[in-house]
């Protein structure tokens, strides 16, 4: 019997685990303008159709702090749109605008927390804004791999806030990220296309951008 037909025996029998190809890094991700996290993620920033998750333990964080520098790039184009579904708390429009955001460029959409999941997922499906940002709540998985899809069909980057305690349960979002505050850290907790790193990153970290 030949090494071949012995193999193709076992894998038939499922008596030999066969692995997958790895994840391919996206070739076209987004600058997060963090020096340090942009070392560790596949292509070196956000993947730019797809869905981020962002796990927070409390909202006020540092979790806008964490986009705006990759928002600032989107939003540079002329007609730009960076979409802020259902935000928790009103957009502090000076504060966008020192992170380098346009007025004209956030459009805020109110919606309750069923219409907002709807609204999220059409913007990103719509392929017709820079960036959308999102709060699911009580979002289950169902729900959030519809955005996941979205994202990919319309090749729009997406951010979910979440709470931290959403880290308990999988997730279809490609990246996975969580803000510590004792110490103040990122903690990448999935990462498609490369290792997870072994070691939380410093937060504030040094920021590619003034």
């Amino acid at each position: 019997m030949s090494a071949v037909v012995a193999l193709d025996g076992l894998l038939a029998a499922r008596r030999v685990w066969r692995g997958q190809p790895a994840a391919q890094a996206p070739a076209d991700a987004i600058a997060t303008g963090w020096v340090a996290l942009d070392a560790v993620l596949p292509g070196g920033g956000w993947p730019s159709a797809a869905l981020s998750e962002i796990l927070l333990p409390a909202d006020g964080v540092g979790e806008l702090r964490l986009v705006w520098p990759a928002l600032a790039r989107l939003g540079q184009g002329n007609g730009s749109i960076i979409a802020i579904v259902a935000p928790p708390y009103r957009a502090h429009a000076p504060a966008w605008q020192a992170a380098g955001l346009r007025h004209d460029t956030l459009q805020v959409i109110d919606a309750n927390p069923r219409d907002a999941l709807w609204a999220a997922e059409q913007c990103l499906r719509s392929g017709a804004c820079a960036a959308v940002l999102c709060w699911p709540q009580k979002a289950d998985d169902r729900a959030l791999r519809r955005l996941q899809v979205a994202a990919e069909t319309g090749r729009t980057p997406g951010f979910a806030f979440r709470d931290a305690h959403a880290a308990l349960n999988p997730s279809p979002a490609p990246l996975r990220i969580a803000i510590e505050t004792a110490p103040h850290r990122l903690r990448v907790l999935k990462c498609r296309g490369a290792l997870v790193p072994p070691s939380p990153l410093p937060f504030p970290a040094t920021s590619t951008v003034g």
